[in-house]
């Protein structure tokens, strides 16, 4: 498959240049900020120490003052309150934190968590009832709940009353509850809309110790559960999320609550946490719980204070991880096949598969992994009570979920982002399903979008690297979606030696740049079959991340390879 090279313009070079001598940093670096959005000392000096001082008031939420007023009453009045959670990594972080947090003010409340299998996403006819039958007379959701319309009216005829905090899409009408804090609803004009749903459930928090005047060390002592949230469910790194994950990796790497720290240990992560071991490390095992058997598991793990207890249930989430792990790779091998047999699959814009027994805690993974081989939207579904159900992936800048929308009269319900979508449909619409979203991939896609591509953030030589410039370079961490680690193109650059295959998979070999005598070590992951290629002594230009290496005591500059071109 080949991928596209989409440079950055620098239209602003007189900016960059400027920026880079008022606060004394390597041009190259300048102009990545300023490409970012960041063009003046001030902005800069907020993005290098970014400040808990600097988060938005909570009570720009809309409906937010209302919420806080709703909750203080229960208190007051002990009535009977249920936080109510999706059994993802955002909605189980959201409900550890919310729940974890106000149990200290009001012995009078529970959480509950929907089981994947029975109740599926999302506000459940079941939770509702098991909320009336304990005498809850307020629920609390979070990460889900603003296209609940029926759910929430069920509520009221039990006389529950609904404070909804989703961080999703609002559907045509909105759900008749008491308060609803979404930043994505059309009236509400809070300054930051990309919140996860942990990080909405912090600012209900942070409202709530702002009205009764709490000090707010309290709350964010929660921040490790929070850049969990941030990191798993892949919302961008920016604004007021660059804040929350900055420092809630600063406490995830000092003092993590016992439940993390656990798994931690047991990811066996050795260097600093940062985005991409939550991501692959922590993340999965979390979500393996709600995946593998039920959710609660996890929010009792990241709930408990007792360092005995947090091992023993990790090892638990460790162990369905293993198994979910299985899963996924018969599954990913099966769904190939089905594409490999199929020559209308085959060269299709988009990927619609089902199979009645694919475990559907894993589907969400596998149309990933089809998407990484074929790089065109994709569907996974499977059957559960009687439905089929789903999980879809999108290619970048495609929208997945308009897309799904043009299919709606097919389907029983749906819901999700631009890149990640849910849905549920009769089996007997499959077929139509599939056609008609084969359609309206066909006629909105452009060719440039089923082609991966990598974003260059600058070119330049190997000389300009040292020291001086990584560590400012690591200054921009966080990295993520919306502050993704800078790729560095280098032109004229030939191998010195011969390249060395790691575990078989992977590339070692040292580069050269053309009138330069110094080397730069290569690793090049997953990149085994090109040694050939790239041994072949040809001149190239790479793609690549600059990075840290310490092996044997000894720290050096390396560059992680992405992709190579030849000239």
């Amino acid at each position: 498959m080949t991928t596209r090279w989409i440079y950055n313009g620098r239209t602003e070079n007189g900016i960059a240049a400027h920026l880079a001598e008022e606060i004394n940093i390597h041009p190259l670096i300048a102009s990545i900020l300023v490409d970012r959005g960041i063009k003046t000392s001030q902005s800069a000096f907020k993005f290098f120490n970014p400040s808990l001082n600097d988060l938005h008031d909570p009570f720009l939420l809309k409906d937010m003052e209302r919420a806080v007023i709703r909750i203080q009453r229960a208190i007051q009045q002990q009535e009977r309150v249920l936080v109510y959670g999706d059994y993802d990594v955002d909605g189980t972080t959201s409900v550890a934190l919310v729940y974890g947090f106000l149990r200290h003010f009001h012995a009078n409340i529970e959480y509950y968590i929907p089981d994947r299998y029975k109740e599926g996403y999302g506000i459940s006819k079941e939770g509702i009832e098991y909320a009336a039958r304990q005498g809850v007379s307020l629920i609390i959701t979070l990460d889900c709940g603003i296209k609940a319309v029926e759910m929430t009216k069920l509520a009221r005829g039990y006389d529950i009353e609904m404070i909804i905090c989703d961080h999703h899409l609002p559907g045509e009408k909105l759900p008749e509850a008491y308060a609803i804090i979404d930043p994505k609803q059309t009236e509400c004009n809070y300054p930051y809309k990309e919140l996860s749903g942990c990080g909405l459930g912090f600012k209900l928090i942070q409202a709530f110790c702002n009205f009764n005047h709490y000090d707010p060390d309290l709350l964010y002592d929660y921040l490790d559960l929070v850049v969990v949230s941030i990191a798993a469910d892949i919302v961008p790194i920016d604004g007021e999320n660059r804040i929350l994950a900055y420092h809630g990796l600063l406490k995830l790497n000092t003092s993590p609550r016992p439940g993390l720290e656990a798994l931690i240990e047991g990811s066996g992560i050795r260097d600093d946490i940062n985005i991409t071991s939550i991501v692959f490390g922590i993340g999965p095992r979390i979500n393996a719980s709600g995946r593998m058997d039920h959710a609660k598991i996890a929010v009792e793990l990241l709930l408990t204070e007792d360092k005995q207890e947090a091992k023993k249930l990790a090892g638990m989430l460790d162990t369905k991880n293993n198994i979910r792990r299985n899963y996924d790779a018969n599954i990913t091998q099966e769904a190939i096949e089905m594409i490999e047999a199929d020559e209308r699959l085959k060269i299709s814009k988009s990927t619609v598969l089902y199979k009645s027994d694919w475990h559907k805690g894993v589907i969400g993974i596998v149309a990933s992994r089809c998407l990484d081989k074929y790089y065109r939207p994709t569907v996974i579904l499977t059957e559960s009570n009687g439905k089929a159900t789903g999980s879809a992936r999108s290619v970048h800048g495609f929208d997945l979920y308009e897309a799904i929308s043009e299919c709606s009269d097919l389907l029983d319900q749906y819901g999700g982002h631009m890149y990640a979508a849910g849905l549920t449909m009769d089996i007997a619409k499959i077929d139509a399903f599939r056609t008609r979203f084969e359609e309206v991939v066909s006629r909105k896609i452009s060719a440039e979008q089923l082609i991966p591509q990598i974003t260059i953030d600058a070119r330049a030589d190997l000389h300009e690297y040292n020291d001086s410039f990584y560590q400012t370079l690591c200054r921009m961490a966080p990295f993520g979606p919306g502050n993704n680690q800078p790729v560095f193109m280098s032109e004229g650059l030939r191998i010195n030696g011969r390249p060395r295959i790691l575990k078989e998979q992977h590339l070692k070999f040292s580069v050269q740049q053309e009138g330069a005598d110094f080397m730069f070590d290569v690793i090049a992951f997953g990149q085994a079959q090109y040694a050939d290629l790239v041994g072949s002594g040809m001149e190239f230009s790479m793609a690549y991340y600059l990075e840290e290496n310490s092996f044997n005591g000894k720290t050096s500059l390396q560059l992680r390879a992405k992709d190579v071109k030849f000239d």
